[in-house]
């Protein structure tokens, strides 16, 4: 008598076609898919300057940490997706795996997630947009439009709604986009860290340090509550691999591709990082002053800062680049919230028009338009209550990035519990991988949700005396039981379990 290993269970009953275009995507394009979700130019302009301004030069070494429970939580989206390739992902499999409840709230934090991350990206290309223009027109004056609160909100607004216009079209347009767009992001990043490297050995940048072996060191960190602040920033960088997982039933091979490519698309976003970690703190140093990433002035936008010092006559490229990475996210991000709300429109645990698909372009529509408008509303709210509004939600997006992701290696621990004896494989990869992934993310949930509530957490700013961080992360959630606890009263099937059935299956047995 031997065990199953490879297929376990049988396939999902209760699983629901959605409609999507079956086929369209595949290993490459999942690949390519994820990275532009992840916008690695993007998101090291947006958090360079914040985790430096936590942990010093151990920045490196605070990146390479953030990859260890991404890597280990990426297990546990593989493995489930094998058994249940669903495009509602972590609200499905947490359904299945804990009841409505869980699941409710695990896909809630993940379209919160997505809506964050979409504001910043419309925000950060918005900044670039004008900057580019500043350049090309000689006109430094430009730049500041991005200042305006009005212009600032209006434009982005209109990037928005032509990402969601893109995103509406389905996936087929969405990947074609983005091949050229992802193509530049790493074209570029790896040009400007070898400008970084030949002018810092050359001497020519006077803020330029001599390279250690200690930026690698994550026990370095002078304090545990710098560590998992800076630790939250570093699971931001990463956030968005599991796109290719949220097409599932869009890919090629729905059980498996999904899988390789994300576990492919975090090791060529680990290596793009840590060049370009290493290179910009070899050039600029971590002072406050100038170009030094401290610069408190400088830390939400740190490749404006650079981009002249280190490209010279160059250094549209940078401009060009974040721009790209800002535009092809916007469009790549509405993948997964659409998805989910797709998912659970489905299984009604929201309301079943946003199960809608498009008749030409078998695209979740209803879903995403209403995340281009959810998008738009969250950014100009957020801008006009705070100056800091990019800082503030990016540690914010961190609290929520170990809520849904933890949830879900929990969810595959409990999962397969029943089979976590019958292979090294299995209890590797289904178990205790998983767990750990969780149990790490669990920990900087807890430690920024006590941090946060101080005032001095990220911008500074706070409300009756609470931080602001902490006030948007909990807000949000709270928000989420009360829409939960409203559909439960008006829809109450998904949370009978009539829809979705909860359930873990038993391990096969094969004589």
């Amino acid at each position: 008598m031997s065990h199953s290993t490879d297929a376990p269970h049988q396939p999902e009953k209760d699983l629901q076609e959605k409609g999507l275009r079956s086929g369209a995507v595949g290993l490459v394009a999942s690949v390519v898919l994820s990275v532009s979700s992840v916008a690695p130019v993007y998101a090291l302009t947006a958090t360079l300057g914040p985790t430096v301004a936590q942990v010093g030069l151990q920045m490196p070494a605070v990146f390479l940490a953030g990859f260890l429970p991404m890597l280990l939580v990426a297990y546990a989206y593989r493995e489930l997706n094998r058994v249940m390739p669903d495009c509602g992902t972590s609200f499905t499999w947490t359904a299945k795996a804990f009841g409505p409840y869980a699941g409710w709230m695990c896909g809630w934090g993940l379209v919160v997630a997505t809506i964050i991350v979409l504001s910043n990206l419309a925000g950060v290309a918005v900044s670039f947009f004008y900057l580019m223009l500043a350049q090309v027109f000689e006109n430094p004056g430009l730049a500041d439009l991005a200042h305006n609160r009005g212009v600032n909100v209006l434009t982005c607004v209109v990037f928005v709604a032509l990402a969601t216009a893109i995103a509406y079209r389905g996936v087929t347009l969405t990947k074609e986009v983005q091949y050229v767009l992802v193509g530049l992001q790493l074209a570029v990043l790896a040009v400007f860290s070898l400008f970084a490297f030949v002018k810092a050995d050359q001497g020519r940048s006077p803020l330029a340090i001599e390279f250690s072996w200690q930026w690698l060191d994550p026990f370095a960190v002078q304090s545990f509550a710098a560590f998992t602040a800076g630790l939250s920033l570093s699971l931001f960088i990463y956030w968005g691999w599991d796109t290719s997982l949220t097409v599932n039933e869009e890919t090629a091979g729905s059980a498996a591709t999904p899988g390789r490519a994300a576990l492919l698309t975090m090791l060529v976003i680990l290596t793009a990082y840590l060049v370009t970690a290493v290179a910009t703190q070899r050039f600029a140093g971590v002072g406050t002053e100038s170009y030094g990433l401290g610069n408190p002035e400088t830390e939400d936008n740190v490749f404006a800062a650079l981009a002249k010092p280190v490209l010279g006559s160059l250094s549209i490229l940078i401009y060009v680049a974040v721009l790209a990475s800002s535009a092809s996210s916007l469009q790549t991000t509405f993948l997964p919230p659409a998805r989910t709300m797709l998912a659970m429109g489905t299984y009604r645990a929201i309301p079943a028009r946003l199960a809608r698909i498009h008749p030409r372009f078998a695209s979740p529509s209803a879903a995403t338009l209403l995340a281009g408008a959810g998008t738009a509303v969250f950014y100009s709210t957020m801008t006009l209550i705070s100056d800091s509004v990019l800082v503030d939600t990016i540690f914010t997006l961190g609290m929520m990035i170990c809520f849904y992701y933890g949830l879900t290696a929990y969810a595959c621990v409990w999962y397969f519990r029943r089979e976590l004896t019958s292979s090294v494989h299995a209890f590797l990869f289904k178990g205790l991988f998983p767990l750990l992934g969780a149990a790490l993310l669990t920990a900087v949930f807890a430690k920024t949700a006590v941090d946060t509530f101080d005032p001095a957490y990220g911008s500074g700013t706070s409300l009756f005396g609470v931080g602001t961080v902490f006030l948007i992360g909990f807000g949000l959630l709270a928000l989420g039981v009360l829409l939960m606890l409203l559909q439960r009263r008006r829809a109450p099937a998904f949370f009978r379990g009539e829809t979705l059935r909860h359930d873990t299956p038993s391990l096969i047995v094969e004589d």
